[in-house]
């Protein structure tokens, strides 16, 4: 098993990736700065987005998984990181405007 990165290096990172691509980036909500878990959401327009969230693979490698696949409801969204907060309040949530969708992160979506 791969060691983990602290949080707040994984969310610094994607804030500097999508910064130099002058993608508007913003963190939403701050979770623990060591084992906080990552949202990222990616507003695709007023009503559509995409969610991914932190994942490992069998064998233990990380990635991302899309949640409620590669394009849905801001609403359905906006559920889907209200119920993952209830479950791990050190999530943090990173929110993303880019019509494109382009997803800046590292480690393959699963």
């Amino acid at each position: 098993m791969e060691a983990r990165l602290k949080s707040n290096l994984v969310v610094q990172a994607i804030l500097r990736r999508y910064d130099l691509e002058a993608i508007p980036v913003y963190i939403r909500r701050k979770g623990d700065p060591d084992a906080g878990t990552v949202l990222l959401k990616i507003a695709l327009g007023p009503q559509v987005a995409t969610l991914l969230g932190q994942a490992r693979d069998a064998q233990g490698r990380p990635g991302w998984l899309r949640l409620g696949g590669a394009c849905i409801s801001d609403a359905d969204a906006e559920s889907a990181i209200a119920k993952a907060i209830t479950r791990d309040p050190d999530l943090y949530v990173i929110e993303v405007e880019d019509p494109k969708g382009r997803v800046l992160v590292d480690g393959p979506i699963l």
